[in-house]
């Protein structure tokens, strides 16, 4: 019988997935947070999360969580939860790299008896396929005799202060039945939601990525449909808005679909199942679809800025918001980058602000120096691409204050933050996804 009940616990990778988990399980029971990155293990030890998925009372409140970045502390655990990234390269193909060192790093701290759980998402049966080798061939242990493993897919929301981890059912699976009864009594300690457990590991990460998969289809139907209306010259969110009056409409909204889930989730399962001899024709259009829009997005404000007269190649665009989603500082994936680069590429210089992305990192990521707009250097047009609550406190008339009005200026509400007729009212010639 495998027994967790007094276990220790290494949470690995202290991003926006594993921090919520080290803490809450650290409220309770010995945590061991491991992160690669020393600065955020300063951090963390001076009570700050640069997420701001935790606040500072919590981190307090996790009086059994210790902070590392020495290896060597993993050994006290018996129980290891790997929540680290998994990207993708250029490519669109998935980057193991993260998740192999990962395994590299707990399979150098594996003892008798361990369960080590992953986190991250992974195509359907990446766990058995990439990680058990190497936990097998670094510890020298025995996979379901010496050690066991199981999958609980994260379902974190980034700055969503209203489902958080504890709220959110759990879906939790073990590699034999033994393991998968003890991991999920261990996750119903501190998810009061519940758990779901699955029939295996391969369906619990098959679970995982067809959740970010539905999404990112439903996305790009809508995305097409802004594309067709606005050739037919219909504001889309107004028919939305018509047909969301029927009770089984789907509310989902048009928008560029950046972060570390919904667009890089599908290409992992394109590419298992390309592994398989099977070539996907719905996923990779609507993933077509969907990379495309921060290009069409650009392009119909260049459109309009020259249909109104504003010389494009000496113009100035204001851009509000770089980070990939709403009242959240992170940058990963963040489709305004693309926006930008394309207004760029016409000769536009585009100034960039967000009150939530750090300066340094946006600038290592994306090569972009984020600035300020203000009345006192007005923009020719402005793109508000993300809907941060500080822009959505903005009326109009602060929106017609950073702009010149020699020619009439182009407003893109990439968010439908405001009302479109009010816009017009204004002034601005509107476009609005």
């Amino acid at each position: 019988m495998i027994d967790l009940g007094n276990s220790t616990i290494a949470v690995v990778g202290l991003g926006y997935v594993g921090l919520p988990l080290a803490v809450e399980f650290g409220k309770q029971r010995p945590v061991v947070g491991f992160d690669i990155d020393e600065g955020r293990i300063r951090e963390l030890r001076d009570g700050h999360d640069r997420t701001l998925e935790v606040s500072a009372q919590q981190l307090l409140e996790a009086r059994f969580v210790k902070y590392s970045c020495v290896s060597a502390d993993l050994r006290q655990a018996q129980v290891f939860i790997v929540t680290v990234p998994t990207p993708i390269d250029t490519a669109n193909r998935p980057d193991l790299t993260p998740l192999m060192k990962a395994s590299e790093t707990v399979a150098g701290a594996l003892k008798s008896g361990d369960v080590v759980i992953y986190e991250s998402t992974v195509y359907p049966g990446c766990t058995e396929e990439v990680c058990v080798p190497i936990l097998e061939r670094i510890s020298g242990l025995r996979f379901n005799v010496d050690f066991f493993c199981g999958y609980s897919p994260e379902r974190i929301n980034p700055g969503d202060k209203v489902n958080t981890l504890t709220k959110i059912r759990k879906i939790t699976s073990g590699s034999s039945a033994e393991a998968a009864a003890a991991i999920d009594e261990l996750y119903r300690s501190v998810i009061t939601a519940g758990t779901f457990p699955a029939a295996s590991m391969k369906v619990a990460e098959a679970a995982k990525v067809i959740e970010n998969t539905q999404r990112d289809l439903n996305i790009a139907l809508v995305n097409e449909l802004s594309v067709i209306f606005e050739r037919l010259e219909i504001d889309t969110l107004e028919v939305l808005e018509a047909a969301g009056s029927k009770w089984n409409f789907l509310p989902f909204r048009p928008g560029m679909v950046g972060g570390h889930c919904i667009g890089v989730d599908p290409y992992y399962l394109t590419h298992k199942a390309e592994q398989v001899g099977y070539h996907p024709q719905v996923i990779l259009a609507g993933r077509r679809i969907n990379d495309n829009m921060a290009r069409y997005a650009a392009r119909n404000v260049i459109k309009r800025m020259l249909n109104n007269g504003i010389d494009v190649a000496r113009s100035t665009v204001g851009v509000l918001g770089i980070t990939f989603k709403e009242n959240c500082p992170d940058i990963r994936n963040s489709k305004v980058a693309g926006l930008v680069r394309e207004l760029q590429s016409w000769g536009v210089n585009v100034v960039v602000t967000d009150p939530l992305a750090d300066r340094a990192e946006v600038h290592e990521e994306y090569g972009i120096e984020l600035g300020e707009l203000t009345p006192r250097r007005p923009v020719d047009s402005l793109i508000i691409a993300v809907g941060h609550s500080e822009y959505r406190a903005m009326d109009i008339a602060q929106l017609k204050s950073l702009c010149r009005w020699e020619h009439q200026p182009v407003v893109a509400d990439l968010k439908g933050l405001y009302d479109r007729h009010q816009l017009a009212a204004a002034g601005f010639s509107v476009f609005r996804l």
